[in-house]
């Protein structure tokens, strides 16, 4: 079965985002945590949230997932960057345990020219100082395009972080299509060799989720700029190759395409309509 959905607004609350999603024939979603450009998270509602769990367990939703802010910046050479980092995990984590199937996604980050190295540290070191044992939500790290001095490019950065959180058990990851495109790994032609790349370095089971998007400047160019599916330079066939990958095969997929919401619906329209005739 095919699990698809798309970015979503909080602003009118949990229930009426997984009903939006139902409307445009979506079985999940995703959201920001908070404005995607920092500030005080909106406060939230237990009875919503009650209600959302109600709601996805009567429509056979797969979790949403929620989006930390692009803001976040765990390895940040601004103290005022990095307090506000742990703060934003921290808040973001408490409300998110009303919520405890939907796992919580995050930018690694950018080291702004300390190295790798000292993005990669710091990056761990916030996890460490977040992380609880009674923590329900799972923390996705999302793969990154590298452009300018993203943490994240290449998928034995993202395993080095991993190897240096406590609680490795609460860690998954996130592969966002035109980011890994952009990086310089070729999902169009060379999609098995992607996985098996992305299965021997970091493990196949921590992919939990993955951002489906068209690439507008395509493999290797380290641009991180989304376009619609099939407008891209990935293009629609290779991402109907991948949402059937017998690999992928249960995981969700979340749009975050440049649509508004009739273009989102004829996505997953056209999507479903793909994956149905490749079975």
């Amino acid at each position: 079965m095919l699990h698809i959905g798309f970015h979503l607004s909080s602003a009118k609350g949990y229930l009426h985002m997984g009903q939006e999603a139902l409307a445009a024939g979506a079985d999940t979603f995703q959201f920001f945590t908070r404005n995607p450009r920092g500030g005080r998270a909106k406060q939230v509602d237990p009875a919503d949230a009650e209600a959302l769990q109600q709601f996805l367990q009567e429509h056979a939703f797969a979790p949403p997932l929620a989006h930390a802010p692009y803001t976040l910046n765990p390895c940040s050479a601004d103290d005022r960057v990095t307090k506000f980092a742990k703060l934003a995990f921290s808040e973001d984590l408490a409300t998110l345990a009303l919520l405890p199937q939907v796992p919580y996604n995050f930018h690694p980050g950018s080291h702004v020219g300390q190295g790798i190295e000292i993005g990669i540290s710091k990056i761990a070191d916030l996890l460490n100082q977040v992380l609880t044992p009674e923590q329900p939500n799972l923390v996705l790290l999302e793969t990154m395009a590298g452009k300018g001095s993203e943490v994240g490019g290449c998928f034995e950065e993202l395993r080095e972080i991993l190897d240096r959180v406590e609680l490795s058990e609460k860690m998954g990851v996130c592969l966002d299509t035109c980011h890994v495109f952009d990086a310089g790994y070729d999902l169009e032609k060379n999609l098995d060799g992607v996985l098996c790349e992305f299965d021997r370095v970091v493990g196949l089971s921590r992919l939990r989720a993955v951002h489906l998007n068209d690439s507008l400047y395509g493999k290797g160019s380290k641009k991180d700029r989304h376009a619609k599916i099939g407008e891209g330079k990935l293009g629609l066939e290779a991402i109907v190759r991948l949402i059937c990958h017998p690999a992928l095969r249960g995981l969700p997929f979340y749009l975050e395409t440049p649509n508004d919401f009739s273009g989102y619906a004829a996505e997953i329209a056209l999507l479903r309509e793909k994956a149905a005739r490749s079975v």
